[in-house]
């Protein structure tokens, strides 16, 4: 089993996605465990203050160390299988690969940022630097929802089905042996004749599902799909 640690200031904002679908079930199978610490109750004084004006002047409020620190002070990180991460536009790209990585962990503990920024000091405090994309947000809460999605679906039993992890490709050099694809997919019905929307559709015009999906010839679909997969990483 996994467990990701997650120290925020906004404990509610993982409410709903710790409590619908995959991921609850997840956590209810015991593959994986979620706990969500609030930074605050690591502040000293009584109005449970985290954040500063920076030194030096300039916009916005920057997170103290002192409360990041002792909250991973009181979480014990010491395991070598563990891994903390903190989310910053300067960290390292979040991709497939790292995913794969962190599956292995037996602990991921993940500091989400708010504000203008972290104190600079709570760099020496951390394993990684990880970003999920170029683009700023508002904090790091999406990323360590972005982090447990993906961490999460390759662990053993949490999807149901190994099938759905990926398709992998064929080794062949420069490309990874867990290269991931995506093929079209269509459900019923298997003709749909939509409404002018926007101009995406001309009038009497139908959208029917590939006449190869519908016969039933696994080797026929099979060769459809490889096809029309796009390697996506």
């Amino acid at each position: 089993m996994i467990t990701f640690d997650i120290i925020t200031i906004f404990p509610r904002f993982f409410d709903s996605f710790l409590g619908e679908s995959i991921i609850k079930r997840a956590q209810g199978k015991k593959l994986i465990r979620i706990r969500v610490f609030d930074l605050r109750d690591w502040a000293k004084d009584k109005h449970r203050t985290v954040d500063d004006r920076p030194f030096g002047g300039g916009r916005g409020m920057v997170l103290k160390l002192e409360p990041i620190y002792s909250a991973l002070k009181a979480l014990k990180i010491q395991s070598p299988d563990s891994k903390i991460v903190l989310f910053s536009p300067r960290g390292k790209k979040f991709n497939q690969k790292l995913a794969h990585q962190y599956s292995k962990l037996k602990r991921i503990v993940m500091i989400c940022g708010r504000y203008e920024g972290i104190d600079e000091r709570v760099n020496k405090l951390v394993d990684e630097k990880v970003s999920v994309g170029d683009y700023v947000l508002m904090g790091g809460e999406v990323p360590a929802m972005t982090v447990i999605e993906s961490v999460s679906r390759l662990i053993p039993g949490v999807l149901g089905h190994s099938e759905l992890l990926e398709e992998r490709m064929p080794k062949q050099k420069g490309r990874s042996s867990r290269a991931f694809t995506e093929y079209p997919q269509y459900t019923r019905p298997e003709t749909f004749s939509p409404r002018l929307i926007g101009g995406q559709a001309k009038k009497g015009e139908s959208w029917p599902v590939p006449k190869v999906l519908l016969q039933g010839h696994h080797q026929k679909i099979k060769i459809w799909r490889q096809k029309h997969q796009k390697i996506i990483f």
